[in-house]
């Protein structure tokens, strides 16, 4: 069995995981914070054993994508206005990728940030997500072109 750590240590070890998967879904700041606060505040009721690191890292991301899904198909969430999160202080010359990244819908954010932040396979992020693989790879693929495109149109793309 995997030896445990105590929950502040867990609580260190994925928070930024964590709240990265929450941002890339619910494209908010405050909403990622409560997706967060729900997933750390079900590993403490729930303290579940892991057989490795992989096993508690993957439950991690599987939780935290579960809790915001669920947490923007509420009824209540549908019928609110999105407060504009970005920073206005960020450089002239700088490519603003978060803009970019925004324009794609909440799985396909999700895809990005498991490949490219996570460094998940296109397999393992089909587990995660229970999806076909050449789904994910085809949502990969599209997600690049269009983040491409949003880039391009913004000058920022050579």
């Amino acid at each position: 069995m995997y030896s445990a750590l105590s929950d502040e240590e867990i609580i260190k070890k994925y928070s930024n995981t964590v709240y990265r998967i929450a941002y890339s879904v619910t494209s908010n700041e405050s909403d990622a914070d409560d997706v967060f606060q729900n997933v750390f505040l079900t590993y403490i009721k729930k303290h579940p054993r892991f057989k490795d690191e992989n096993h508690e890292k993957a439950w991690f991301i599987r939780v935290t994508i579960n809790q915001s899904k669920n947490f923007i198909t509420q009824a209540w969430y549908k019928n609110t206005q999105p407060i504009d999160d970005s920073i206005e202080s960020m450089e002239e010359n700088k490519i603003d990728l978060d803009f970019a990244i925004k324009q794609l819908t909440p799985q396909n954010r999700t895809i990005i940030y498991l490949f490219y932040y996570e460094g998940y396979k296109t397999d393992e992020i089909a587990k995660m997500l229970k999806m076909k693989s050449s789904t994910v790879r085809s949502n990969l693929a599209r997600s690049r072109e269009k983040l491409k495109t949003i880039l391009e149109k913004e000058g920022y793309y050579a």
